[in-house]
């Protein structure tokens, strides 16, 4: 699957001209570290991605937009590979990373992690060199109205190699799976590591029921990230309080264009304007991580949940 895949990344930036020149661009895109509480991340300037950063994801605007992820609304040019039969692999024209997939549904229904673990799973078995990830409908999602997973190679997101190095403790044990938490606040992060499937899928499961669902919305709010390497998935949990930070709306200097997503909370933000990317400093980063993960308190809470299922 693969080399597949880099087959259609070869011959859509070949035959697609906003991808092409949008891939080029990644050569040119600013990057710079940040110690945030002994935690590193890196800030990207990515002036391509105010696509997603800012898109409204207003009920409104929804309902009024053509659904870009749908095929009927698809460019003539974008071609895929099917996965599973009801999912199509697609080049994302607006990357991060240097190979970026997105990876949509093929019915047009919301966007919802529940029913689809297992299907993340085995796109992470699949796409060995890659990483799944998944944005809630209101954690990053610029598409909360279609079913939808996204992939990234790996090597790019600090968490992948950072997180063991940052284990504070083990939340359950369940055979050939293992819940950890991470030390890394004002992020919090709790870590799957599981050679089984099943068990794997068993302790997210656990983690989905144990979370809190917010008036109005239908799925608990979180950021999930997935990879497979040496017959074992791992698979990062970040559950989340709130959308986005306040920095976001505010006016003047205050204002600073974050719409934290897998990515952001991966140890890589985003940063479309060149101004925030001049300006933000790792106290900006703690404190946009702090409004919109859980508290210690609120993450200390959901472990105690999550253990009282076993």
């Amino acid at each position: 699957m693969n080399q597949t895949i880099h087959q259609l990344l070869t011959e859509q930036l070949t035959s697609w001209e906003t991808a092409r020149n949008n891939y080029e661009a990644l050569s040119t895109v600013k990057v710079k570290e940040l110690d945030v509480n002994g935690v590193l991340y890196k800030v990207q300037f990515n002036p391509a991605r105010i696509v997603s950063s800012g898109a409204k994801v207003d009920a409104k605007t929804i309902k009024e937009r053509k659904c870009f992820l749908c095929p009927v609304n698809l460019p003539a040019v974008q071609k895929g590979i099917p996965f599973k039969e009801h999912y199509n692999i697609l080049v994302n024209p607006f990357p991060i990373f240097p190979r970026h997939l997105t990876i949509p549904e093929q019915a047009h229904v919301d966007q919802r992690i529940a029913s689809r673990m297992e299907d993340m799973l085995d796109l992470a078995q699949a796409l060995t060199d890659y990483v799944i990830f998944y944005n809630g409908p209101k954690c990053g999602a610029s598409a909360p109205d279609h079913a939808h997973f996204q992939a990234g190679n790996k090597g790019f997101l600090p968490v992948e190699k950072d997180w063991r190095n940052q284990i504070a403790g083990k939340v359950v044990e369940v055979e050939e799976a293992t819940l950890w938490y991470l030390k890394d606040a004002p992020r919090a992060t709790l870590v799957i590591e599981s050679s089984s499937k099943e068990k794997a899928a068993h302790l997210f499961d656990a983690i989905y029921r144990s979370l809190t669902v917010k008036p109005g919305e239908e799925e608990p709010m979180m950021n999930v990230l997935a990879m497979y390497e040496e017959g074992k998935w791992v698979v990062f949990v970040f559950p989340r309080e709130k959308h986005r930070p306040a920095c976001y709306t505010a006016e003047g200097e205050a204002n600073l264009l974050s719409s934290p997503a897998s990515v952001d909370l991966g140890g890589v933000f985003i940063t479309p304007v060149e101004k925030d990317f001049l300006k933000i400093t790792a106290e900006d980063v703690a404190q946009i991580l702090s409004e919109v993960c859980l508290s210690a308190s609120d993450f200390e809470q959901l472990r105690k949940r999550i253990q009282e299922q076993f």
